[in-house]
């Protein structure tokens, strides 16, 4: 019994003293001139983090655009938010399909393929004008996503082995770097509609207009409503210049999918650096691995569910229900994503000298703290712009260091990182559409859903966690 709660103890509070270590054997394993694949990983690496760039972007553009492409396909958000729906089905599937084929199929040539058809996908999402064709390319672009967010785990697991932890933590800033990007391409430089359905020069002036022109003679009034047809084209390119942002995101998926297309013309090894075996040379299995999975899946459900729908909806929260401009609801949404990458660009530093658990706990405190006072204060505008910074910050290291945590425990195989895409995918799914569903209703409109929904979330989450580290630690 002592030798068990020796080695447990080693598990639970040692780990610090090997993560330590974690990045300076990253970086010096990149100076290695006796080891032919360095060179090779960490050009995938660098690839990777790319794609994820892309990958945010994806993700958190639908979220500043919503009000033009319901518009554009002649909806109101409310009847839109089905779309959410129909890419986190697509989302799923990829993850599925994804899982077996990676490991039977090169990486390389898949991540490829799946970042193509995500860039012709999101260029073409602009020409969509039906909302069942524009929820079907968004299936579409959903599946490719699921194959680049499955196999990128995957693949940095497999090429880096035990020092997987940092280049992880790169990963997913990347992501949230991209996610930060997308709202500032889409709102602050291209965005240039006011919302208005009013002509230029004021509806009078053009009624009047119209009035002395079919006064005076018909071929005049012939005139004035081509002109009018015209103004009205004219509003309309005006309106959709956030959409731009979507053919700025496919040409870069179009030119990652050609860097994988090199990485995989080139050869480059996928198997992990042998030369840094795992610190205490054991193959760790828990007790309760298939109920770890399980319960990682529903905690990333929530957790990915409430990321997702903050990032998507706060644009829209801030202008309906705080009255804010749109140049402030897009600055806002900035913030949310920008302090969000910054947290996990500071993670890469961070998992050298914390435990992931630790990191996790501190994520889970800030969410509820900052998503309680969001819902008690959810009109003052500072409350809002400092707890969606706190918010932002809190989210950001919880899915790295959610799958670093658990590799302490047990072994993170394809198989595993799946079942998490899948339940990520579900809550990204399932979250979004309920609230959109729910802004619909006018007897619900006068409270704060967007902020009710996150502390729900983060109260969910942080009883999961205490459940799965007693879990973990069952010798």
């Amino acid at each position: 019994m002592k030798t068990i709660t020796t080695t447990k103890k080693r598990i639970l509070f040692d780990k610090r003293k090997e993560v330590r270590k974690g990045l300076r054997s990253m970086i010096r394993s990149g100076r290695r001139t006796n080891d032919p694949g360095a060179c090779g990983r960490w050009m995938v690496t660098l690839t990777l983090c790319a794609s994820f760039l892309g990958l945010g972007m994806c993700i958190s553009v639908l979220g500043p655009t919503l009000e033009d492409l319901a518009i554009n396909v002649n909806k109101n958000i409310s009847n839109i938010s089905y779309i959410f729906v129909g890419r986190s089905a697509g989302y799923i599937g990829g993850s599925l399909v994804g899982g077996p084929l990676f490991d039977c199929m090169n990486p390389y040539l898949l991540l490829g393929f799946s970042m193509l058809g995500t860039a012709f996908g999101m260029i073409a999402i602009p020409f969509c004008k039906k909302a069942l064709f524009l929820t079907g390319l968004m299936s579409c672009v959903g599946v490719s996503m699921g194959f680049l967010d499955t196999g990128g785990n995957v693949l940095i697991l497999s090429i880096w082995g035990s020092q997987a932890g940092p280049h992880m933590q790169a990963l997913h800033f990347s992501f949230a770097a991209g996610a930060f990007i997308s709202p500032i391409i889409a709102k602050l430089l291209f965005g240039k509609y006011q919302g208005s359905s009013t002509l230029p020069g004021g509806g009078d002036n053009i009624t009047a207009e119209l009035s002395s022109s079919a006064a005076s003679s018909a071929s005049s009034a012939t005139i004035i409503t081509d002109k009018v047809a015209e103004t009205l084209d004219s509003m309309r390119d005006e309106g959709f210049h956030s959409l731009y942002a979507y053919f700025v995101i496919g040409a870069l998926l179009l030119l990652i999918s050609l860097a994988f297309a090199i990485l995989y013309s080139c050869g480059t090894p996928t198997q992990p650096d042998r030369s840094h075996p795992s610190p205490s040379g054991e193959l760790l299995a828990a007790r309760h691995h298939t109920a770890l999975v399980c319960l990682l899946a529903v905690f990333f459900f929530w957790y990915v569910g409430a990321e997702v729908t903050y990032g998507s909806f706060i644009f829209t929260y801030a202008k309906e229900y705080a009255g804010m401009a749109q140049a402030q609801a897009a600055g806002l949404n900035a913030l949310f994503w920008g302090t969000f990458a910054a947290t996990r660009g500071l993670a890469i530093f961070f998992a050298a000298c914390m435990r992931p658990g630790t990191m996790i706990l501190l994520s889970l405190v800030g969410c509820t703290f900052s998503s309680l006072l969001l819902v008690l204060f959810s009109r003052s505008g500072s409350a809002l712009w400092s707890c969606t910074a706190l918010y932002g910050a809190s989210m950001a290291t919880v899915f790295p260091s959610g799958l670093s945590w658990l590799e302490q425990y047990t072994r993170v195989t394809g198989r595993s990182a799946a079942v998490f895409v899948v339940g990520a995918a579900l809550g990204e799914m399932a979250l979004p559409a309920v609230l959109g569903f729910l802004l619909g209703k006018p007897n619900l409109q006068k409270y704060p859903l967007v902020m009710l929904l996150e502390l729900v979330s983060a109260t969910i989450t942080s009883i999961l966690f205490p459940v799965m580290y007693k879990l973990a630690a069952a010798p």
